[in-house]
């Protein structure tokens, strides 16, 4: 366990500040928590930094302004008894800790690694007391992942430069998911609407049963009215005949329960329910995940792990679930044994699906804890959790078939019998009660309604559809899917419109287009799922990582030579900047988007004879801690281009700061935590710092 010495503490070392404030008060005085901010060594940003010529070695160094946190931990590492690195139980997470165990010279085979699958007391201190070696298959998983990944970045963007325009970029992931979009906007293009019409016939028969029928049929085939004039001619026919009953049918049947979340169905849940992006979902499950401070139990992880694709669930949470079922709803509402739930595709076992780590945290008695972003998301995660166990729902479907000279009509509905796990989670389903009818009685046509309609497009993807398409394809990795998404947003590739669907942008058109022309066989979705499928293999130990970047390479700098030879560049018109609808507040000509270095920005288009600009304001993803509405977006002030942070609200609401906050509170004052640059959260009030970052004399300890 990489023991140092007789004397000193033991060092856990995290990724993150919040998980190691949670650890520190759980594992007490003798153990001290540092948090490595993330990857501490990565492949260099100004170079490819992969010797393809020395079978794909990585030439790691350490992560630019990690300076101070590597001379800490080194320091640390040198007075502690022993070392455990504390990680998130993933691939990347394996990878930090290998990439620490080398930083701090510990040998990845000793028991040095700890894994955590939740964030309780006693989950934590069972994992503490058992380390593991650090799963070399899983960190050579990551590593062939980081170099395919490498090996496109910096070899395909330089292409585009050169041959589309200059600052695109491409990715081995990202490209496909873009290719994804284009090719479902052509089809949105290409679509052909075509007319149709509906025929309802609402009717009644004795006892004032009220009926809504639906033409199906004529002589016995599937009937499409594609015009008013058929849509007349059959209401016409249906008047001039009796209609009677030719049958009525009662089925009864059940419908389980939905399994518990994984990853990508939590991030569509959140997205459909609570109208969060799969970035923010993810953000606010870190939170849960990593702990929330609960009055009288201290700090606790709300959640398990949040990245995975498992829906087994352990022994201990079934009973307890299963126990406050009973206790709440009754026996009814508990199935005999418990329901076990299979995963699809490539899924990885190595921890169990999303849930709460103690279901007895209900979501109202956390809810004064809890801000009401962690709130909603807790409160589905708890509820979907619970419902799984619970027992199916009944539901009776009715049907009544009525004729009418040579047409076929029907109505069905749907009602509930027993809630089961309705009771919990919404079971999506529209009631309708058909009162029953009798074969061969007759019914009155009271009115007949025709109602004009046109077939529609397919949809464009939503964030959370996209990831669902991601997963179904075996695109990504839990881990990856917010990133994915958020990437080709950031890139300009795709927008969010006002129907929050993703709709590429005409350069992300065309990115595409030169991508799938030259490049096919590598951009295209059964070629990265089959990448994925060997970095499972990889990660399993059946298959040596480096072989993935060499077969890929072989065709891939083959594909690049050519199309460098013998591709004309497509010499596109220099991109016009974007109106943004505003005038400029200083000379009153429009403001336009444009794209800079660093990004886009505000301008006036009376440049340069006017200098006016302001940054496109991006939220940081924290509510305001003042009015409680807004979020916190990143700004510039115009003296100095110095960093701060404000409510998106202002002036409405005046909130400010020159640190980026965390969203978290301190435990002694309720001021909201900020950090400065790779700091850990500190208290401004309790802790002032001076701008050089150190405390001010006589304040804070």
């Amino acid at each position: 366990m990489a023991e140092k010495s007789r004397k000193g503490k033991t060092l856990v070392i995290v990724e993150s500040p919040a998980k190691a404030k949670t650890l520190k008060k759980m594992l007490g005085s003798n153990v001290e928590i540092k948090a490595s901010m993330g990857h501490i060594r990565d492949l260099p940003k100004s170079r490819i930094g992969v010797d393809i010529e020395n079978d794909f070695s990585p030439d790691y160094i350490p992560v630019r302004g990690k300076a101070a946190v590597i001379k800490e931990l080194k320091k640390k590492a040198a007075e502690a008894r022993k070392i455990l690195l504390a990680s998130d139980p993933d691939r990347e997470g394996e990878a930090i800790a290998w990439h620490l165990a080398h930083l701090l010279s510990i040998d990845p085979a000793t028991r040095c690694r700890v894994r955590m699958y939740e964030i309780t007391a006693k989950a934590v201190r069972e994992a503490v007391s058992k380390p593991e070696t650090i799963d070399q298959n899983r960190v050579d998983a990551q590593q062939a992942r980081r170099i395919l990944d490498r090996l496109v970045g910096y070899k395909l963007s330089p292409l585009l430069w050169k041959k589309v325009r200059s600052r695109l970029t491409a990715g081995r992931v990202q490209s496909v998911a873009l290719r994804l979009i284009a090719e479902r906007e052509r089809e949105i293009l290409d679509f052909v609407s075509q007319e149709y019409w509906l025929l309802d016939i609402a009717a009644s028969a004795e006892g004032g049963r009220q009926y809504t029928l639906r033409l199906e049929k004529r002589d016995g085939k599937s009937l499409s009215l594609g015009s008013r004039a058929e849509a007349e001619q059959a209401a016409g026919d249906l008047r001039a005949a009796p209609l009677v009953v030719t049958d009525f049918k009662t089925r009864e049947s059940s419908r389980p329960p939905l399994p518990p979340f994984k990853t990508s169905t939590l991030q569509q849940e959140a997205s459909r329910r609570l109208g969060f992006s799969p970035q923010r979902t993810m953000r606010i499950a870190q939170d849960l995940y990593e702990g929330i401070d609960i009055p009288g139990r201290g700090p606790v992880g709300l959640i398990t792990y949040m990245r995975t694709d498992s829906l087994r669930l352990s022994d201990e949470a079934l009973g307890a679930v299963r126990g406050l079922i009973s206790e709440r709803f009754g026996s009814t509402y508990l199935p005999e044994k418990s329901n076990t739930f299979a995963a699809k595709g490539r899924s990885q076992d190595a921890h169990e699906a999303i849930r709460p780590t103690d279901v007895r945290l209900d979501p109202e008695s956390l809810k004064p804890h809890l801000s009401p972003e962690q709130a909603r998301l807790y409160d589905l995660i708890w509820r979907r959790f619970v419902s799984c166990q619970m027992a199916p729902a009944r539901v009776a479907r009715r049907t009544v078939e009525a004729g009418s000279g040579r047409y076929l009509l029907k109505q069905s509905g749907i009602s509930v019998l027993f809630d089961g796990w309705g009771r919990m989670w919404p079971l999506d389903m529209k009631e309708l009660a058909i009162p029953e009818a009798v074969p061969g009685e007759f019914l009155r046509i009271e009115d007949i309604l025709m109602e004009q309609r046109f077939t529609q497009p397919p949809a464009r993807y939503s964030e959370s559809g996209l990831v669902k398409a991601l997963e179904e394809n075996g695109i990504g990795r839990p881990s990856t899917y917010a990133s994915i998404v958020q990437t080709l947003e950031d890139r300009g590739y795709v927008t969010l419109n006002e129907d929050r669907r993703l709709e590429p942008s005409p350069i992300g058109l065309i990115v595409n287009d030169f991508l799938v022309q030259h490049f096919s066989d590598i951009i295209q979705v059964d070629f990265t799922a089959r990448m994925e499928a060997e970095l499972d293999q990889v990660e399993s130990g059946s298959l040596p990582w480096v072989q993935v970047p060499r077969e890929f390479w072989a065709s891939f700098k083959q594909k690049l030579e050519e199309v460098e030879k013998t591709v004309e560049a497509l010499n596109l018109p220099k991109e016009e900047p974007e109106p943004i609808g505003e005038d400029c507040p200083e000379c009153g000509a429009p403001l336009v988007k444009r794209k800079g270095r660093f990004g886009e920005f505000i301008a006036c288009s009376a440049f340069p004879k006017c200098r006016y600009s302001r940054p496109v304001l991006k939220s940081i993803g924290v509510t305001c801690p003042k009015c409680g509405l807004g979020q916190i977006i990143r700004r510039r002030s115009k003296k100095g281009g110095r960093t701060f942070y404000g409510c998106e609200r202002y002036p409405e609401c005046d909130f400010v700061s020159w640190e980026m906050l965390t969203g978290e509170r301190c435990e002694k004052c309720k001021t909201p935590l900020v950090v400065r640059g790779k700091s850990e959260p500190y208290c401004p009030v309790c802790q002032p710092r001076s701008l050089s970052g150190k405390k001010k004399a006589g304040k804070g300890k």
